[in-house]
């Protein structure tokens, strides 16, 4: 097999170490290793190289999630994000991330407060630097990272608060637009809005 050869199948390796790691660097950290391993093997014992490659990305992708030392919430902090996955997204793969973005804020809405809730979103889930945060949602910076740092320890406890099936539909709606088409300012409306809300 060929680097183009290589090429090819690649989109179908980063599916597969994106379907289990669940983070898209991550599964990119997964297929760049399977190519150095590519390159040190010998190539003439391989049957079928396509089969082989694909479980070398399988087994270093478990690899991944068993070892790597992930808080309860890692699945809440794994935004899928649709333009970054090579080749578009199929209905079935488009439905499995419909359904992990609902899970995501089913967890949100039930473990913490909104002001708890947007600060992690915005850090986790989109990378806000915690000035920004503190800008967008009013607050102090200190106080932004203290509010970060308590989600975290919150998401992985077995707290549920009962929510609104509203407060779900907006926050599944701008969560999802924020994930699939980068539509940063609705999501950063709904969370400014859960915080006036609660005061």
């Amino acid at each position: 097999m060929s680097t183009s050869d290589f090429l090819r199948v690649r989109p179908r390796l980063f599916g597969i170490a994106y379907r289990i790691v669940g983070n898209v660097q991550e599964a990119e950290d997964v297929v760049q290793e399977v190519w150095l391993r590519w390159q040190r093997t010998d190539r003439a014992s391989v049957v079928d190289p396509a089969a082989f490659l694909a479980t070398i990305t399988s087994r270093l992708a478990i690899n991944v999630v068993q070892s790597a030392r992930r808080r309860h919430e890692t699945y809440v902090a794994s935004w899928p994000r649709e333009e970054s996955t090579p080749g578009g997204v199929d209905p079935q793969e488009r439905a499995e991330q419909q359904e992990s973005i609902d899970h995501v804020v089913r967890l949100l809405l039930e473990r913490l407060s909104p002001a708890e809730r947007a600060t992690y979103v915005l850090r986790e889930g989109f990378e806000y630097p915690y000035l920004r945060i503190a800008e967008t949602l009013r607050i102090g910076a200190p106080t932004a990272r203290q509010l970060v740092k308590r989600a975290r320890d919150r998401l992985s406890s077995d707290r549920c608060s009962p929510y609104s099936p509203a407060a779900h539909s907006r926050l599944l709606g701008a969560l999802t637009s924020a994930a699939r088409a980068g539509e940063l300012t609705g999501l950063e409306e709904v969370l400014t809005a859960g915080l006036a809300e609660a005061n």
